[in-house]
């Protein structure tokens, strides 16, 4: 059995308010290429499949576009997708009596039966193979909100209650397969030993309590498709436990980022390959480092100028970053001045001063931006400032539990 693993595609993004549906038709277009060339029996979608839970209709249209085009040009192809912390589980799952009919599989929330039991067999999607026969059963688990792993009957710890689902889920899926079938896992979370983007991933749970053990996924699980985390990596070096990062850079944060899909073989229940296939980039994204006013404008009058006859759309999106010893009321004229006629996009000017950069090289404060931080970050700092110390831990996650409901409130269709 083969299959792709892909996640975070936040279809719908935009980049300090510029859209990115072209890079993300690039991205869809190549992968529907390498779907054809390469013939995979699934595709693994891990979570964050639009970037709100109010996504715009073009990002949608995009979605629905790709899984009908997949299945026309390989009506055998398998597709599961989980909802992610971005995604509406409700929205996610609106459409999947119409998508079961194009072989594609649909899971935004997990659900519990009438005697407090987890509804199991939901979440346990059947693989064929090339010749039809199950080769292996995947166990789905979209993002997990406190309110659907708390409870009269799990109580009120949120890491027990996670702990607690995968271990059902995982003793359905062993109770379920046959001798000789693959158990592959797809998931969004934040596992623990994972390395987290700059100014680009949203915290799932405040504090310590996001990040999740490896030991969840025991050995029966041959393999493990995550979703969160931008940058592909492996958790705690295992290579069965694996992030396939995003498909675009989704901050400046990414530029150096090798964005990837995975090409995952198995033989009967064992691993045995998983290679990255590298996605072209469609636009390069541009960073000027801090430097002086005057180095700044030295820099962007280098830069390439327009060719009349390249695709606009495939310009650079340039981020600006100028260390001033004063204000310069004037600063954004200057740099869009000395950037007519070149080919690049300005989406943003990041400014710091001399009297921010403190006394040594490591106490360099930048200015922060709102879309920087997160609502987590926004509280610590609000709290800070009016009372003066440090929020505390139990504070910080009874603000979780009022932030994931007033999320989970703006999920309605």
């Amino acid at each position: 059995m083969r299959l792709f693993h892909t996640s975070d595609w936040h279809l719908g993004q935009n980049l300090h308010g510029q859209e990115r549906d072209f890079e993300h038709a690039c991205f869809l277009e190549w992968l529907l290429g390498q779907l054809k060339a390469q013939r995979p029996d699934a595709l693994l979608i891990a979570g964050d499949i639009f970037d709100t839970v109010n996504p715009p209709l073009k990002a949608q249209e995009r979605l629905y576009d790709f899984i009908i085009s997949a299945h026309e040009q390989n009506p055998a192809l398998t597709i599961v997708m989980i909802a992610g912390n971005h995604d509406s589980g409700s929205r996610i799952e609106l459409p999947a009596p119409l998508m079961r009919r194009l072989r594609t599989h649909a899971l935004g929330r997990v659900l519990w039966l009438d005697d407090g039991q987890l509804d199991a067999e939901r979440l346990l999607i059947p693989l064929p193979d090339a010749k039809g026969k199950i080769a292996a059963w995947c166990l789905a688990l979209p993002f997990l909100r406190p309110a659907e792993v708390t409870g009269a009957h799990l109580g009120d710890d949120y890491l027990r209650g996670i702990g607690q689902v995968h271990e059902w889920l995982i003793a359905a899926a062993n109770a379920k397969r046959k001798k000789g079938q693959a158990l592959i896992a797809i998931s969004h979370a934040h596992m623990a030993g994972g390395s987290v983007s700059e100014d680009s991933e949203r915290s799932l749970i405040i504090g310590n309590a996001e990040a999740l053990p490896a030991s969840l996924f025991d050995k029966t699980v041959g393999y493990v498709a995550l979703g969160h985390l931008h940058k592909p990596q492996q958790v705690n070096g295992e290579e069965r436990i694996r992030y396939s990062g995003s498909p675009i850079p989704l901050s400046f944060s990414e530029i150096g980022y090798k964005h990837q899909i995975l090409d995952v073989t198995f033989q009967g229940e064992r691993l045995v390959g998983c290679e990255p296939i590298l996605i072209p980039r469609s636009v390069n994204l541009q960073r000027l480092d801090a430097a002086p006013l005057a180095d700044i404008l030295k820099q962007l009058g280098e830069l390439p100028d327009i060719d009349l006859l390249a695709e606009t759309q495939r310009h650079p999106w340039l981020e600006v970053r100028v260390r001033l010893d004063e204000p310069q009321p004037d600063l954004r004229q200057q740099i869009e001045t000395a950037l007519q006629g070149k080919a690049v996009r300005l989406v943003r000017i990041a400014a710091e001063y001399a009297g921010q950069r403190g006394n040594s090289e490591g106490d360099d404060e930048r200015l922060i931006e709102l879309d920087q931080l997160t609502p987590q970050e926004l509280f610590s700092r609000a709290w800070q400032d009016s009372y003066g110390s440090e929020v505390d831990e139990q504070t910080l996650k009874d603000f979780a539990v009022l932030l994931q409901e007033v999320q989970q409130e703006g999920e309605q269709p």
